[in-house]
C-alpha cells in the first residue's frame, strides 16, 4: 500500500483513502493513512532530495519559474506526510515526524514570504572560512557553498577536484542572482551588499593559500569568481535606490515561523514580553551581584599573549574539571579537545568586541557557551541512530535547542557553582543574558517594521551594560543583519533558554512524582542524547508531557 501511494496520481488518492477503510481512519475531520515509522523515514529522505534544487548552468536553480514547476511536487510530499496516522507510534517516532513536518512548513514559508532568493542578496554569499558554532550556518544559505574550513592545503588532488567544482559555481550562481533578486527589501539589500563585497576580498585571500598560485588552472577560476563578486556587486549597487520596502516579515507572519517551522510555543508579543522581563531581570540581578561583590577587587583583564594563553588555559580546566567533578554532565573523551580549538586569542584592549572584552577578564562564561561544541564533536563522534535527526534540521530549526542551551548553561553553571571561587565573575554572566536579550528585543521590533536595523542595534547597544557593545560596529551590523534575515534567530538565545529552563522544572517535577532523585547529570545526558532539536520536541520526549506543541496543527 505505502508504495503504491507514494507513485500514484493524486487524482487517484482519494478514491484509495476513501474505500481502504482497513487501512484508512477519519481523524479529526482529516483522512489519515495507517502508516509504519519506516514509511517516515522513506518519506523523509525523498524530502531532502527534493529539498535540494536542480542546477541550471552550473548552479543551483532559484528561479521563479523552477520553483513554480516544483511546487506541485512539494504539495504531494506535504500531503502523505499530513495524512500519516501516528497513533501507536512512540513519542520519540512522533518527534521525528514533527521534524519532518517543520521542516517541510519552513519550505512553505520561504516559498511564500522570505523569499531569501529574491529579497536577500547575502543569500548568493558563497566563501565560508569557519565552520559554525551551530549544525548549519546561521541565516538563509544557498545549496552549493565553498566550505574552505574543510579543505587542508596544499591540496590533494581529490582535493583539488573538489575545490575547483566549488568555486566553478560561483560565477553562474552570481549571473543568476541578477535574475531572482526581486524582492524590495531595502535593508536587507544595502546590507546584503556589504556581504558580497566581503565575498571578493576573502575569493583575493584564496590566492595566497598555499600551492594556489602554482596551479594555473585554480588561479583562474578564483580570479573569474573575483570578477563575477564584483560584478554582482555593481549591479547590486546600481539597483540599490530602487529598493523601498520594509525588510521585517511583519509580526503575523513572525508567529506563524515560530510556532510552525522553529516549533516555538510563542507569539510575537509573547517574546517581547519574554525578552523584556529577562532583560531587567538581568541588570537588576548584575547591581544586586555589584554590591554583593562591592568590597571584592574589581577583575584585571589579560595585558599581554602570555597572560591571555595562561587565563584560557586555566579556564578550561576549570570548567572541565567542573563539569566532571561537580556530576553536571557526562564528559566524553572528545569535550575538552573540541574546546580547546576555540580558546580564542589575545586581542588588544582597543580591538576587543562584546565577546572578546569579557574573555579577557575570565572565558568561562564564553565557554560555558562553548558547550556548542561539545555538541558538534557529538555529531562528528556519535552521530544519532535516527535517519531524521543524525544531521543538521533545514532552516535554523534547530536555534531554540543549540543557541537556547548554550545561553542557558552560562547560568545554570554560575547557580550550580563555577565561579565559587570568583564571585565577580557572575557579573559577566548577567551582562551576557541582558546583550542576548536586548539584541533579541531590538530584532523582533525590526521584523515588526517598528524600528530599521539601525535603531534595532540602538537597542542592542544601549541596553548592553557597561556600554561593551559600543566598542565594535561591525558586530553590531553582523548580528541584526542576520537576525532580520533569519526570523526568530535573534530570540532564540534568550526563548531557547526559557524553553529549556521549563523542560528541566517538568523533568523534575516528574522525578519528583515518582520519588526519584533529580540530578542534574541525568538531564542534560538525556537531553544530549536526544539530538539537536527543538526544545519543545525535547521536553515532550524527556517528560511525556506534549505541553509545549499541544496546540499545533497535527496535535
Amino acid at each position: 500500500m505505502k508504495k503504491l501511494f507514494s507513485t500514484i496520481p493524486m487524482a487517484c488518492v482519494c478514491f484509495i483513502m476513501l474505500n481502504c477503510q482497513s487501512e484508512a481512519t477519519q481523524k479529526s475531520g482529516q483522512l489519515t493513512i495507517e502508516s509504519e515509522y519506516q514509511d517516515l523515514v522513506e518519506l523523509f529522505k525523498e524530502w531532502r532530495a527534493f529539498e535540494t534544487p536542480p542546477m541550471r548552468e552550473g548552479a543551483p536553480d532559484y528561479t521563479a519559474a523552477t520553483f513554480e514547476k516544483r511546487w506541485p511536487e512539494f504539495k504531494l510530499l506535504q500531503e502523505r506526510l499530513q495524512a500519516m496516522d501516528t497513533t501507536g507510534w512512540s513519542v520519540e517516532e512522533r518527534v521525528d515526524w514533527f521534524i519532518a513536518w517543520a521542516e517541510m512548513n519552513g519550505y512553505d514559508f520561504n516559498h511564500r514570504i522570505l523569499k531569501p532568493w529574491a529579497r536577500d542578496p547575502a543569500f548568493y554569499f558563497s566563501i565560508w572560512n569557519a565552520r559554525s558554532d551551530v549544525p548549519a550556518h546561521e541565516g538563509p544559505t544557498h545549496h552549493r557553498t565553498t566550505e574552505v574550513w574543510t579543505y587542508t592545503f596544499p591540496l590533494s588532488p581529490e582535493e583539488r577536484s573538489l575545490f575547483l567544482g566549488d568555486l566553478k559555481v560561483i560565477p553562474p550562481l552570481n549571473s543568476q542572482a541578477k535574475l531572482n533578486l526581486t524582492g524590495n527589501a531595502k535593508e536587507l539589500w544595502l546590507a546584503g551588499i556589504g556581504v558580497i563585497q566581503y565575498q571578493s576580498m576573502l575569493l583575493e585571500d584564496l590566492l595566497d593559500k598555499e600551492g594556489i598560485k602554482d596551479d594555473a588552472e585554480l588561479t583562474s577560476t578564483i580570479q573569474v569568481a573575483i570578477k563575477s563578486t564584483d560584478e554582482l556587486v555593481t549591479w547590486l549597487n546600481s539597483e540599490a535606490n530602487s529598493k523601498t520596502g520594509p525588510s521585517g516579515i511583519g509580526k503575523e507572519n513572525y508567529t506563524w515561523y515560530l510556532q510552525n517551522v522553529h516549533l516555538v510555543p510563542l507569539t510575537w508579543e509573547d517574546e517581547v514580553m519574554l525578552l523584556k522581563r529577562e532583560l531587567a531581570r538581568a541588570w537588576s540581578s548584575l547591581k544586586l551581584e555589584e554590591h554583593r561583590n562591592r568590597s571584592l577587587p574589581q577583575l584585571t583583564d589579560a595585558d599581554s599573549p602570555e597572560s591571555f594563553d595562561r587565563l584560557a588555559d586555566a579556564g578550561a580546566k576549570s570548567l572541565m574539571r567542573f563539569l566532571e567533578e561537580q556530576d553536571i554532565v557526562t564528559v566524553k573523551d572528545y569535550f575538552e579537545p573540541a574546546l580547546r580549538e576555540h580558546l580564542g586569542e589575545y586581542v588588544p584592549k582597543e580591538k576587543r568586541n562584546f565577546f572578546v572584552i569579557g574573555e579577557h577578564y575570565d572565558p568561562r562564561p564564553l565557554y560555558s557557551h562553548f558547550y556548542h561544541w561539545f555538541e558538534l564533536a557529538r555529531m562528528d563522534t556519535e552521530s544519532h541512530t535516527s535517519e531524521i535527526r543524525k544531521g543538521p534540521l533545514l532552516y535554523n530549526i534547530f536555534d531554540s535547542r543549540n543557541e537556547g542551551t548554550a545561553t542557558a548553561v552560562e547560568e545554570m553553571f554560575m547557580q550550580a557553582g563555577l565561579y565559587d571561587d570568583a564571585p565577580r565573575v557572575k557579573e559577566i554572566v548577567y551582562i551576557m543574558i541582558a546583550q542576548r536579550a536586548a539584541r533579541g528585543l531590538g530584532s523582533l521590533y525590526a521584523h515588526a517594521n517598528e524600528l530599521t536595523m539601525e535603531e534595532a542595534g540602538m537597542v542592542h547597544s544601549e541596553y548592553t551594560p557597561r556600554g561593551w557593545m559600543k566598542t565594535e560596529k561591525e558586530l553590531l551590523l553582523f548580528e541584526q543583519h542576520l537576525y532580520l534575515r533569519q526570523p526568530g534567530y535573534g530570540t532564540s538565545y534568550i526563548t531557547g533558554k526559557y524553553l529549556l529552563e521549563n523542560a528541566m522544572a517538568d523533568f523534575a517535577k516528574m522525578k519528583e512524582s515518582d520519588a526519584n532523585p533529580f540530578k542534574v547529570k541525568d538531564f542534560f545526558d538525556q537531553l544530549n542524547s536526544i539530538g539537536n532539536i527543538p526544545i519543545a520536541l525535547g521536553h515532550w520526549q524527556m517528560t511525556g508531557n506534549n505541553e509545549p506543541i499541544r496546540n499545533l496543527n497535527k496535535y
